[in-house]
C-alpha cells in the first residue's frame, strides 16, 4: 500500500499542548507566589533585614508629617497618662526649679542685661518661671524651641516670641554646607481686622546671619515677587536628641511612650482582673435535682443583702463555699519594668517617677540614682545656659548698633562673611555669669564652712555671690549691684558700717543708729 505523506499532514500539525483547567493554573499561581514570599522571608532572616531597616531609617531625618504627628502624641500623653507628665514635670523641676542667675561684667552692660530680663515681656516668654518651665515642657513633647528676636531698629529693643512648632515648615541651608541653616521658613495664619485668617508665608533668618546684600523677598522669579524675609525678627533654634545632620530635634516623650501605654494597658487588664474576682465570690456545691437547685438558689439570693457576719443555710446535700482565690496573679508590681523603661527614657529614678520610693525601692537605691540624674539635668541647664548666652549676646549687638540703643557709641561692628560681630571697647564687659544653683543635696551648713575656709582665696564679690545662692537668697543679681561701686569695684558692706557708725560719733549722734 502506498503512504501519501498529504494524507498524514493534519496529525502533523496538530496541537500537542497539554491543556489544564483553569483553576489548577491559578493554584499553581498562588503556590508560586507564597513559595516566593517564603524564600525572600529566609533572605530577608539570613541577612538580619529588621537590623538593616532600623539603620536605614536612623539615617535619614523624620519627615515633616512624622514630627508634626509625634510632637502632637507627646503632648497628649504630657496631659493625659500620668507617668508622662510626672516625668517631664521633674526634668522641668530639676532645670529650672531653683531659678537662673545672670549678671555681666561691665556696669553698663550688666544694666542692659538685668533691665531686658526683668521686662515683663520677656519674663513672660523667655525668663519667667512660668515661661521657663514651658519651654522645657516643649523641649520633652516637641524637641524644638523656636525664639523670634522681635528688635526695633531705632532702639535695639529685642521682643522675643515663641514661633509654634508646627508653623517652621523649611530650614534653608547654606548651598555648600546643609549645617548651617540660613533662613526659616514660616507658615502660618494671620487674622485681618473682618476675622477671617489668611495664610501667609515669611522667611526669618538665623539670629546671626547678617549678610552685607540682604534681599527683600526669597524665591522671587519673573512670575512671583517671592515670600519676604523678616530680617527684624530673627530666630534662635533650640533642639534636643538630634542626631548628626539632623535639623530638627526628637522629644524626651518619645522614646517613653510604648512603655508608658504599656503600664497603662497592663494596670487596665489588672483593673479588669481585679473586678472579676470580685464579681464571683461564691460558689454552690450541690447534688441534682430541682427541689435542692431551688433551696441553693434562694440561700444565694440572700447574700447580696447580708450584713457582715451573716449565716446561710444550707441542706445535706447543698452547701455554699467561697471561690478559692489560690493561683489568681492579683500582682499590679509585676508593671514595675515597663515604668523603669519610661523612667530610663526620660533620664529620672523610676522611684522618683512613682512618687512611692518607699514601695518600689528602698531609699538607699534611690539616693544612688541621684548623681546619673544630676547629670543628665545639669547637661540640659547647659543647653539653657548656652541659649541664654546667645540670645543675651544679640540683645547686646542690637544695643551697640540701634542709633538709640543704650550701648551706643560702646563699641564697634566687624564683618566676618555673613555674619555682623559687634566688639565693646572693653570686650570684659559682655562676660556673661549664667549660673544654675547646684542641685545635688549638700546641706547648706557643709557649704557655708566650705566658703568660710575659702574666704580670702576667692574675689570677695563671687564669695558674696556664692554665700547668698548657698542660702537661697532671691533677686541675687540685685544684691550684688548694691555691693559695687559705679565702677564695679566691691564695696564691704561691714566697713561702710563702721564708717558710718564713726561719722555719727563726730556728729553727736549714737552711733548704734547706723548699725
Amino acid at each position: 500500500m502506498d503512504l501519501n505523506l498529504e494524507d498524514w499532514a493534519p496529525l502533523a500539525e496538530a496541537d500537542t499542548t497539554e491543556r489544564v483547567p483553569v483553576g489548577t493554573v491559578s493554584t499553581l499561581e498562588h503556590k508560586l507566589e507564597t513559595l516566593t514570599e517564603s524564600m525572600a522571608q529566609l533572605s530577608l532572616a539570613r541577612e538580619d533585614a529588621g537590623w538593616e531597616r532600623i539603620l536605614q531609617d536612623g539615617q535619614r531625618e523624620l519627615t515633616a508629617e512624622a514630627r508634626r504627628r509625634n510632637a502632637e502624641l507627646c503632648r497628649v500623653y504630657a496631659i493625659a497618662n500620668p507617668l508622662i507628665k510626672r516625668g517631664l514635670e521633674l526634668r522641668a523641676a530639676y532645670v529650672f526649679g531653683q531659678g537662673v542667675g545672670t549678671t555681666a561684667t561691665g556696669e553698663k552692660v550688666n544694666d542692659l542685661v538685668q533691665a531686658w530680663l526683668d521686662d515683663p515681656e520677656v519674663r513672660e516668654v523667655f525668663a519667667g518661671p512660668q515661661a521657663q518651665a514651658r519651654n522645657e515642657l516643649a523641649l520633652g513633647t516637641d524637641g524644638n524651641v523656636f525664639f523670634a528676636l522681635f528688635t526695633n531698629p531705632l532702639t535695639g529693643r529685642v521682643k522675643p516670641r515663641v514661633i509654634p512648632f508646627e508653623e517652621i515648615q523649611q530650614q534653608v541651608t547654606d548651598p555648600e554646607d546643609s549645617l548651617t541653616v540660613r533662613y526659616y521658613k514660616r507658615v502660618w495664619a494671620r487674622r485681618d481686622a473682618t476675622g477671617d485668617e489668611h495664610e501667609v508665608t515669611t522667611y526669618h533668618p538665623r539670629y546671626d546671619y547678617r549678610p552685607q546684600m540682604r534681599q527683600r523677598y526669597y524665591g522671587a522669579t519673573e512670575t512671583s515677587t517671592g515670600h519676604e524675609i523678616v530680617w527684624d525678627a530673627p530666630i534662635y533654634h533650640v533642639k534636643v536628641n538630634a542626631l548628626t545632620g539632623w535639623q530638627y530635634g526628637i522629644g524626651d516623650a518619645y522614646a517613653a511612650i510604648p512603655w508608658a501605654r504599656g503600664y497603662k494597658e497592663f494596670l487596665e487588664s489588672w483593673t479588669v482582673m481585679m473586678n472579676a474576682l470580685s464579681k464571683i465570690v461564691w460558689q454552690r456545691v450541690a447534688k441534682s435535682g430541682k427541689r435542692t437547685a431551688a433551696s441553693s438558689r434562694r440561700e444565694l439570693e440572700k447574700i447580696p443583702g447580708m450584713a457582715p457576719g451573716g449565716s446561710a443555710n444550707a441542706t445535706d446535700d447543698s452547701k455554699l463555699e467561697a471561690v478559692p482565690k489560690t493561683g489568681a496573679t492579683i500582682d499590679s508590681e509585676s508593671a514595675k519594668p515597663l515604668a523603669a523603661m519610661v523612667a530610663t527614657a526620660l533620664g529620672i529614678p523610676v522611684t522618683m517617677l512613682l512618687a512611692d520610693p518607699g514601695q518600689t525601692g528602698a531609699r538607699a537605691v534611690a539616693e544612688t540614682l541621684d548623681k546619673p540624674t544630676e547629670l543628665t539635668m545639669q547637661g540640659r541647664q547647659d543647653v539653657w545656659r548656652e541659649a541664654r548666652r546667645q540670645i543675651l549676646g544679640y540683645v547686646i549687638d542690637q544695643a551697640v548698633i540701634s542709633p538709640r540703643g543704650l550701648l551706643r557709641g560702646q563699641g564697634k561692628t566687624v564683618r566676618d562673611g555673613d555674619r555682623l560681630e559687634t566688639i565693646l571697647n572693653n570686650e570684659d564687659d559682655r562676660t556673661l555669669t549664667i549660673t544654675f544653683p547646684d542641685i545635688s543635696k549638700i546641706d547648706a551648713k557643709t557649704m557655708m564652712e566650705a566658703l568660710e575656709k575659702a574666704d580670702g582665696h576667692i574675689p570677695p564679690l563671687l564669695l558674696a555671690e556664692l554665700i547668698m545662692r548657698a542660702l537661697n537668697v532671691r533677686d541675687v543679681d540685685e544684691w550684688l549691684a548694691e555691693l559695687q561701686d559705679a565702677d564695679g569695684n566691691w564695696l564691704d558692706p561691714l566697713q561702710g558700717v563702721g564708717q558710718a557708725a564713726a561719722d555719727a560719733f563726730r556728729r553727736g549722734d549714737n552711733p548704734a543708729d547706723e548699725v
